[in-house]
């Protein structure tokens, strides 16, 4: 009998309402829950939004620079241009998400929870999903200079047409994450590696990291 092929993310597709309200978002804040609405060329910058919860909302050209969005919640919602330096999310749930063409410097995301997410077209510098869990996930034609997965728990994670200077899965919990067509400077914690599939160009190069992991001399 045939082995199953690596399964693909399953992301839901994503309609907003068509009343969505405009918010200049100056009355938001920290726990707030928040439904249907639309921010436009906005500037979070420094705000404590701790806990929010976001349901069916949109978000274009918003500027969220180390905004405290620990413990937020995003569900159905689609996002366009963001831009943060310093992007502050840790131990947020984010499902039924887009986000397209964002601009963000270090991504802190650890102990976050990621359901049916679909990232693309994006620059990203750091991003730590350190003890995070990511369930259908896919990761299109952005450039990550460290993507770090150290510990988390991943299951349905698809890197397309991605470039990606070092990528850290030590200790990470990998089943059916697909890497093939995405490109590695270099890959920390070899080990962990174990549940992805990578294509014959990738094992190629990483033959000689394998051969350092496992202690073995060429000659």
């Amino acid at each position: 009998m045939a082995k199953p092929g690596t399964r693909k993310a399953s992301i839901d597709r994503i309609t907003l309402p068509d009343d969505l309200t405009d918010s200049d978002g100056a009355r938001l804040r920290s726990g707030d829950g928040r439904e249907a609405e639309r921010y436009s060329g906005i500037d979070l910058d420094g705000r404590d939004l701790t806990g929010i919860s976001f349901t069916e909302c949109e978000f274009t050209r918003v500027s969220l620079h180390e905004a405290k969005l620990r413990g937020a919640s995003f569900s159905e919602c689609l996002a366009a241009d963001l831009h943060a330096p310093v992007f502050s999310a840790p131990r947020s749930s984010w499902r039924d998400v887009r986000i397209e063409h964002a601009r963000l410097g270090s991504v802190e995301v650890y102990e976050a929870t990621l359901r049916s997410v679909h990232i693309d077209g994006s620059k990203l510098d750091f991003v730590n999903l350190r003890n995070a869990t990511l369930t259908d996930v896919l990761i299109s034609n952005c450039i990550i200079e460290e993507l770090d997965l150290g510990s988390a728990t991943v299951q349905r994670l698809e890197l397309q047409n991605c470039r990606i200077g070092t990528l850290d899965v030590g200790g990470a919990k990998l089943k059916d994450v697909d890497l093939r067509s995405s490109e590695f400077s270099a890959i920390h914690g070899l080990e962990g590696l174990r549940g992805a599939t990578i294509d014959d160009a990738q094992l190629s190069l990483l033959a000689p990291l394998l051969a350092a992991h496992l202690g073995l001399r060429v000659e």
